[in-house]
């Protein structure tokens, strides 16, 4: 992700050395002398990220973010300041500011404070983008992980080649919302998506369920002919999550629909024909399963021509920006509010989680800290206790 960092200083011998520690860091840069050169970048719209010296020889520095309030672009300000005193720090951060520093500058925490607005970028860049795309209905984020850009990669190729997909992963980090991405983004985007959790089905209903039966087959069944999910998906996606709870005896049924592309509704006699994708999901070890004769292995191979592992949100953390901004967009719209971001310290929080619910706990805590939020922005108080005990 590409980020601009303004450096407005107008001491040429500490202008110099704050741009090469940011350009070292991997950051665009722009630098500004006065205040009015400062103010046309902004209004540009060229920069994310301000590094604003307070006393400039044609301005005061916490002008300038009042000011942006007037325009399109309102980049996050890192204010430096020669006075170190309080009443300016209470001044400065009042103003708008995400941090300020007193000269001369500490780089170490000034790193770490570019970090965190670039975080910040991130999550209002997902935001933006969210509300482009919502009605698209492809509500999927990357991130900037590396894993989750080969994972993207391999489901968007998945998608175009109509290849069966395994997606393996812990409860909560997305699988099925990968499932629907591959939907949306492939050429079966146009036909049926049909979702089934076979945990939450009771074992005698999950055959009916998958593979319908003809009028009149059993005792109490309805005189009219039921469609299986398998006939509803011809042509779409089937997308079974928790495969590893499907009964041993149904397993063997879908291996060979898989395999002949074709089946038998219970009680019939005339083979059904499909042309379906299966995307099958399990937070289960499969193989192991496989081992302990739980699952086929026969079928494991069928559903598995091309299986993505989904890593824990804890291993993803550089990605809780953007999935933060999502999610703010997502119960802007649920919960009719207006909520624009989150500030740094809650954000900080909310990336020294282990997350073991993963994404959907993260969900969940955005929902709440939006329920509590009185403002514009979530701030630490509004998340939950246990995560604002362990930022401090």
């Amino acid at each position: 992700m590409s980020i601009t960092v303004l450096i407005v200083e107008d001491e040429e011998n500490a202008r110099v050395p704050l741009e090469a520690l940011v350009k070292a860091k991997g950051y665009n840069t722009l630098t500004a002398a006065t205040y009015a050169e400062a103010k046309e970048q902004v209004r540009r719209g060229n920069c994310d990220v301000v590094l604003l010296d307070m006393q400039l020889p044609d301005g005061y520095g916490p002008n300038l973010i009042i000011e942006m309030a007037t325009m399109p672009y309102h980049p996050f300000v890192i204010m430096v300041t020669g006075f170190g005193d309080i009443e300016t720090a209470v001044e400065i951060m009042k103003s708008g500011a995400i941090d300020f520093f007193t000269k001369p500058v500490d780089f170490t925490r000034l790193e770490k404070s570019i970090k965190r607005a670039a975080d910040m970028v991130a999550m209002r860049r997902e935001l933006d983008h969210l509300r482009e795309e919502q009605s698209q209905n492809v509500n999927f984020v990357v991130g900037k992980s590396a894993k989750m850009k080969e994972i993207v990669e391999l489901a968007w190729k998945a998608a175009q080649k109509k290849a069966n997909v395994l997606i393996t992963g812990e409860t909560g980090t997305g699988k099925d919302v990968l499932a629907k991405y591959i939907h949306n983004v492939g050429t079966r985007r146009l036909n049926s998506f049909v979702g089934i959790n076979c945990a939450a089905i009771q074992n005698t209903m999950l055959e009916i369920e998958l593979f319908g039966y003809e009028a009149n087959s059993f005792t109490g069944s309805s005189q009219k002919r039921k469609i299986g999910l398998l006939e509803v998906a011809d042509n779409g996606i089937l997308f079974l999550n928790e495969i590893s709870s499907m009964p041993l005896e149904i397993q063997a049924k879908l291996l060979t629909a898989i395999e002949s592309q074709s089946f038998l509704r219970v009680a019939g006699t005339q083979p059904v024909n499909v042309d379906v994708q299966v995307i099958s999901a399990s937070n289960h070890n499969l193989p192991e399963m496989i081992e302990s004769h739980e699952f086929r292995e026969d079928l494991y191979y069928r559903l598995k021509v091309i299986e993505i592992e989904m890593p824990p949100l804890r291993e993803r953390l550089e990605d809780i920006p953007e999935l933060v901004g999502y999610f703010i967009a997502h119960y802007n719209m649920h919960m009719a509010m207006n909520v624009e971001g989150i500030d740094s310290k809650a954000l900080d929080a909310l990336q020294n989680q282990l997350w073991r619910g993963n994404i959907r706990e993260l969900s969940n805590t955005i929902e709440r800290a939006m329920i509590f939020c009185d403002g514009v922005k979530i701030n630490l108080s509004d998340l939950p206790l246990e995560i604002t005990k362990a930022k401090n």
